[in-house]
């Protein structure tokens, strides 16, 4: 079955709050499909709902041809979820041991759960830490854990959510290249993945959907997203600190497409990252800057990014 995930107007509402907004996906087999949006988008929501954890209040979700609402005890067996802020396990055991007992859960054998943990172990090079306490491993360490613990029970489809939050550059790749040698390996595997991080969703994804305000509002390969703006021009501006009102007035020039602007309190240094049609607009930014007294520390032309197309289709910045 080539149809791993799909959902047909999948809608959840909380209170008043409509965190997923009829909802079409499909994901296939033997990709890593990636879900970007902002913080409440909607994908956490999404993601509880297709592992079972959270019903929906309209609509639709299959995953694996099961009916999440009445099919999860067989969905359970073929799926896992690794989260980059949750920490399972328990810290006065060792990580080996930690994973050892999760393999009980999977409902492997006693031998054959020590077989597999070694085995992990090795492949993923964690014989240096396997054998300290889970509490006194570093953010980083802990995370490749993580990871081992999700794919302990071989799923068929596994749910990735901001896995490689917090961690640092390096941690991060070894990450990275453990999911595509994961996925590689076996053609039934699939993968849910969602991230804040530009670079981890151009060189993991197949494909991408944004989510905005729980609505999917576009679904594409990176190369087709960013084909979206390939036309455009995306420059950066660096400046000392730029107040709301004058940021309003810049965005009135004619021609920008889409802008957005971060303040560092710490630097007192502005960025602001605008996308636009042509280049004259920047000599209009750069003229209104200069009349309110604002000094440029740095203009460059930038390549467009996944966040450059998310500003392109929503109006607002990815995070």
């Amino acid at each position: 079955m080539d149809e791993v995930v799909r959902t047909i107007n999948l809608t959840r509402v909380f209170g008043n709050t409509v965190a997923l907004d009829n909802v079409n996906i499909t994901i296939r087999r033997n990709e890593i499909f990636g879900l970007l949006g902002p913080n409440g988008s909607g994908k956490s929501t999404l993601i509880k709902i297709l592992a079972t954890l959270l019903l929906p209040s309209a609509g639709d979700a299959y995953v694996l041809g099961y009916d999440v609402k009445k099919d999860y005890m067989q969905i359970r067996k073929h799926i896992n979820i690794v989260a980059g802020d949750e920490r399972p396990g328990y810290g006065i055991l060792k990580v080996k041991e930690n994973l050892w007992f999760f393999s009980q859960l999977y409902g492997y054998g006693v031998r054959e759960g020590w077989k597999i943990v070694n085995e992990l172990i090795e492949e993923f090079g964690m014989q240096d830490f396997a054998d300290k306490k889970l509490n006194r491993v570093s953010s980083g360490m802990f995370q490749k854990y993580n990871f081992v613990r999700g794919i302990l029970n071989n799923p068929r489809l596994l749910f990735l959510d901001e896995p490689t939050v917090g961690l640092d550059v390096e941690i991060s790749r070894e990450i990275r290249n453990y999911v595509k040698s994961w996925i590689r390996k076996d053609p039934d595997r699939t993968i849910l993945l969602t991230t804040h991080y530009m670079i981890e969703a151009q060189e993991l994804c197949d494909r991408i959907a944004i989510i905005h305000k729980g609505k999917i509002i576009k679904v594409d390969t990176v190369e087709n997203l960013l084909k979206l703006v390939s036309n455009e021009h995306v420059f950066e501006i660096k400046t000392f600190y730029i107040d709301d009102l004058s940021i309003s007035e810049i965005k009135k020039i004619q021609g920008i497409k889409s802008l957005y602007s971060d303040n560092d309190p710490a630097s007192g240094i502005t960025k602001i990252r605008i996308v636009v049609e042509e280049e004259s607009p920047i000599a209009d930014i750069l003229s209104v800057l200069k009349e309110k007294g604002i000094k440029v520390i740095a203009l460059s032309k930038e390549e467009p990014n996944l966040e450059d197309v998310f500003l392109y289709l929503v109006g607002s910045r990815l995070r």
